[in-house]
């Protein structure tokens, strides 16, 4: 579904509205949360979670002009899932910034490293990086985005409950789990 002029608030019903919009999609970003072991996650966009992304940067900017408007929408639409596919912001995460900052330069092709897999189907690596270049030849970027394509056999399979795995196996960093029930349901909703 993507995000169109009418499904948001205007400046002055976001501002009556934003605290409790806010607190609505911050619990509904907790369901979205996939850690990777201590140092990485990935945050699984859709629609509600792009419409808080569109509404507050129309409040910071003070955005009312239709252009503007859709502006960002075309800048934030690409990041919803459109029905055979998971999209997420990954992101690296070192709270100390001399680490974060070795970690970076050992963790070049992370972003290749991440992978999905539906119970009963091979791992998905995705599709990362499509706006623009987040690694040089020293460092990666501790942000990257990504896109998670499915096989119609694994949408069917995610929708009647498969079990679903997330993971990294780079040289550097190593990490899988389960996805734990409620994130299995939310994710599934991404899909049709």
């Amino acid at each position: 579904m993507q995000l169109t002029h009418d499904k948001l608030y205007s400046l002055e019903q976001y501002a009556r509205l934003r605290p409790e919009f806010r607190a609505k999609v911050m619990e509904h970003k907790k369901q979205r949360r996939v850690a990777l072991g201590d140092h990485a996650a990935l945050y699984f966009e859709d629609a509600l979670t792009m419409q808080y992304q569109v509404q507050e940067m129309l409040r910071l900017e003070r955005i009312f002009e239709p252009e503007g408007i859709q502006e960002e929408l075309d800048v934030y639409n690409p990041l919803i899932p459109d029905g055979s596919n998971w999209k997420a912001t990954f992101m690296v995460e070192y709270e100390d910034e001399a680490e974060r900052k070795l970690a970076l330069a050992r963790l070049i092709g992370i972003d290749k490293a991440v992978w999905m897999q539906v119970e009963g189907h091979a791992r998905v690596r995705p599709i990362a990086n499509e706006d623009l270049q987040r690694e040089t030849e020293d460092k990666t970027a501790s942000v990257h985005f990504m896109r998670f394509e499915l096989s119609p056999a694994m949408v069917a399979a995610v929708k009647h409950g498969a079990t679903i795995y997330a993971g990294i196996d780079h040289s550097a960093y190593h990490a899988e789990c389960l996805i734990a029930e409620a994130t299995r349901a939310s994710l599934a909703e991404d899909l049709c």
